[in-house]
């Protein structure tokens, strides 16, 4: 893969848009990831012998495209890094979900617990063994009454485990395309787009927006009608 989508690159960081369908990191099926593709894009274009040392400081899901940043230096990696456990550094996405919402913005709050053998997560109650808090905030860009789905734009407080997916199917607002947790859109791609990175540079301390929106086909076609400035 050649043709890397790169929003912005300087001495430190590089970020770019991950296409759907790559992990961000090597795992067991082995296919080509985002590390391995961006260490080859820069050992390509500044000619470097030998390996590339790249730091991969946040992951999106496999199914999952949109704006990634990953440090260039130990350095920034660790700063970074630091910035996620601070909850410096925000992410936004886009979403597309089944139904209709009560509000037009609101905060969830579940605690969710992972099963490692399914690869999935679900809500239990507070107190519950290895359960980990969830926090997200969410607002609804537009509905859609024919198709009965909404657009929404959701901003994570905290990072856990297909945390998007599964509070929103707990209420009964499952993300299209999402067969893990019961979507609609069978065979379809899950309409989840990391749509806008925020983060403090972690050298010269500016704060910087980086932002990726995805094709308008398919799925996405109902961007056309939303205004995302």
């Amino acid at each position: 893969m050649d043709n890397v989508n790169v929003i912005y690159e300087d001495n430190h960081i590089i970020v770019v848009e991950k296409p759907v369908n790559i992990p961000s990191q090597g795992d067991k099926t082995g296919d080509i990831d985002m590390l391995t593709i961006i260490k080859e894009y820069l050992k390509k274009k500044y000619n470097k012998p030998g390996n590339v040392y790249l730091g991969l400081v946040h992951r999106l899901d496999r199914p999952v495209g949109g704006v990634m940043v990953f440090a260039k230096t130990s350095k920034a990696a660790a700063r970074l890094s630091e910035e996620v456990r601070e909850k410096i550094f925000k992410k936004t996405y886009l979403v597309i979900v089944n139904g209709k919402f009560s509000k037009a913005k609101g905060i969830l709050e579940d605690y969710l617990l992972k099963n490692e053998k399914k690869n999935m997560s679900k809500v239990v109650k507070e107190g519950t063994k290895n359960s980990k808090l969830a926090k997200l905030d969410y607002e609804v860009l537009k509905y859609n009454e024919e198709t009965n789905l909404s657009v929404l734009k959701i901003n994570l407080h905290t990072g856990r485990h297909h945390q998007i997916r599964v509070q929103l199917s707990s209420r009964d607002h499952s993300i299209y395309g999402d067969q893990k947790y019961g979507g609609r859109g069978h065979g379809k791609q899950i309409a989840l787009w990391a749509y806008k990175l925020q983060i403090v540079h972690p050298i010269s301390k500016q704060t910087m927006e980086f932002v990726s929106i995805p094709k308008q086909e398919g799925s996405w076609k109902i961007l056309e009608e939303i205004n995302l400035n």
